[in-house]
């Protein structure tokens, strides 16, 4: 059991990613909806005062259920795959470079697993943003608007075929710094949690302890990278700035933005994220924490173990 216990690959890995990816699925079918606006908040180009409730009462009243729930199963698909991977990655790294729970060491590790992580799912996220905006009645870029894929694999492959590796790959250059968002996530919630369990001792932290850690972990990095994220869904989907083309960098939108619109258009739809990753951390975290305990707690027979990994 040691053997298999020690090292980046080893079991204890593959349990919290396997906990990592069915918490987040689980969490953000929950609260899916505000994906939803948050989304169509992002890639709107009209000046708009509708907020996040207005905007999801207008979407059920012209679109119903379908609208609110459109792409679901694609960003589920994606978010497992991604949250399979980072958590593999940065528990794995973890294990054989940060025993002694070092802070900074989780933030940079918690960079590096975020980077394996955008290259290997980078092209799900491309799809999926398209799929959620297929027929969605928004004010946004007209690039894809001909183009009607039938699920994930058909995204792919066409995106793939007529855009290439750089369509694929689209928004990559965005996703690439946004890693400092889920590390600076994870450095606030191992040590806001490290804090607690102080506190606690040797009993285990309970559900409402660990959602209010995983909220407040992730409003702090939320906050402080919203506005790379806002390019980012651009980068995905597509933009009709006319003066910049479709592949323009992070720096040239981000200006155009401003110019357009000014410091408040790179925080459009701000209200939607927050109130949709919140939550879907925090629960995605209390999930995690439940899971990997319980498998922890039943495969090896002993409760500490679970707390320890």
């Amino acid at each position: 059991m040691a053997g298999r216990n020690s090292g980046l690959f080893s079991y204890s890995s593959l349990v919290h990613a396997l906990a990592g990816g069915c918490g987040s699925a689980v969490a953000m079918s929950a609260v899916f909806p505000l994906d939803t606006v948050r989304t169509r908040l992002q890639l709107e180009e009209c000046q708009s005062s509708r907020n996040t409730f207005v905007m999801l009462a207008e979407v059920y009243k012209q679109e119903g259920y379908a609208g609110l729930y459109r792409g679901l199963l694609p960003v589920i698909e994606s978010l497992y795959c991604s949250n399979f991977v980072y958590f593999y990655t940065f528990h794995g790294l973890k294990r054989i470079a940060n025993e002694d729970n070092s802070a900074l060491r989780d933030l940079v590790l918690a960079m590096v697993a975020g980077s394996v992580n955008v290259m290997m799912t980078n092209p799900l996220w491309v799809v999926n943003t398209r799929l959620k905006m297929q027929g969605a009645k928004v004010h946004t870029s007209q690039v894809t608007a001909s183009r009607k894929y039938k699920g994930m694999l058909d995204g792919l492959r066409h995106v793939g075929r007529e855009e290439g590796l750089a369509g694929l790959w689209s928004g990559a250059g965005s996703s690439l710094i946004l890693t400092v968002n889920p590390a600076i996530q994870f450095m606030a919630y191992e040590a806001m949690k490290r804090n607690m369990q102080s506190i606690y001792g040797a009993r285990q932290l309970n559900s409402l302890v660990v959602f209010a850690v995983g909220a407040a972990a992730k409003a702090i990095a939320t906050v402080l990278t919203y506005p790379i994220q806002l390019v980012q869904a651009k980068q995905r989907h597509g933009h009709n700035y006319e003066r910049l083309p479709q592949k323009a960098g992070l720096i040239p939108i981000m200006l155009h933005i401003i110019r357009t619109y000014g410091f408040r258009g790179l925080f459009k739809g701000l209200e939607a994220k927050i109130l949709q990753t919140v939550v879907t951390a925090a629960l995605m975290f209390v999930l995690y924490e439940k899971i990997v305990g319980f498998v922890f707690a039943i495969l090896m027979g002993n409760k500490k173990t679970a707390m320890k990994s």
